[in-house]
């Protein structure tokens, strides 16, 4: 079995240092060709796709900040993100956005493993996919229940897994759980691709309404999102955007420095 990345395997790979976490200079199709050289290669490794609102808690979270500078690939999954590649001189780059992801890796065939949100949903998800993706094949499904599984149960889920042998496991018990879970049983799992997609379970099942691609594209959809669950994402949504601004503000400025992103796996 291959070893988890090293620091100089990321280092391999463009990025820039953001807020003290290594982003990818990636766009949709950059992402996906990099994911299937993974499969191709049986190269074990995992994929954050990440946000404003994840680079701000990982200020706070020792945790995530090392789940996202041990994965492969950090995706741009929001457009601030994207604008920071661009404004560094990678004007290639574009959002990654976890949905989108999915459904373009749904459509290269592969054996597909899906893990997180409920039976009800996974249910829904799966009969979307198949019926939009025939080439492609759902080897196993597992809604973990909503709370810290022991080691036994974790065992038994890598097992379960394993068995089923996927090329991609898709994780979606939302941030940071899903970053810190890949981070932890990336070696215990024989997968060759671990990709954290949030919300994308919800979207893709039917019972979340995505922003219009417009308000993507503007980088307005945390209003959509926002409009749709006030009750919910109020109090993130006000930290996190003054938050994000103001960090970006201060690392532009040099008023704060990050040290360069260490190879420590988190425990």
């Amino acid at each position: 079995m291959t070893p988890s990345p090293t620091i100089e395997d990321q280092a391999a790979a463009p990025s820039i240092q953001l807020l003290g976490v290594r982003v990818s200079v990636l766009n949709l199709a950059t992402a996906v060709a990099r994911i299937l050289d993974m499969v191709r290669e049986g190269r074990r490794g995992y994929v954050c796709v990440a946000g404003a609102h994840g680079l701000v808690d990982s200020q706070s979270n020792a945790l995530l900040k090392a789940a996202f500078n041990r994965a492969d690939l950090v995706t741009p999954d929001g457009m601030p993100l994207v604008w920071e590649l661009r404004r560094r001189g990678h004007q290639d780059a574009g959002r990654v956005y976890g949905p989108d992801l999915m459904l373009a890796l749904f459509g290269q065939g592969l054996r597909h493993y899906i893990y997180g949100a409920t039976d009800r949903t996974l249910e829904l998800l799966q009969a979307r996919l198949r019926e939009r993706f025939p080439e492609a094949e759902i080897v196993g499904a597992y809604a973990p229940p909503f709370r810290p599984l022991t080691e036994t149960e974790e065992t038994l889920v890598a097992a379960r897994i394993n068995a089923a042998r996927p090329d991609i496991v898709w994780v979606g018990i939302g941030a940071p759980k899903q970053e810190c879970w890949m981070a932890r049983m990336r070696d215990r799992l024989d997968a060759p691709v671990l990709i954290g997609v949030g919300a994308a379970f919800d979207f893709h099942a039917g019972l979340q309404r995505q922003a219009p691609a417009w308000m993507q594209r503007r980088g307005f959809e945390w209003a959509f999102r926002l409009s749709v669950e006030p009750r919910r994402l109020w109090r993130r949504y006000l930290r996190v955007v003054p938050t994000y601004m103001l960090l970006l503000a201060m690392e532009r400025s040099g008023l704060r420095r990050y040290a360069l992103p260490q190879h420590e796996p988190p425990g």
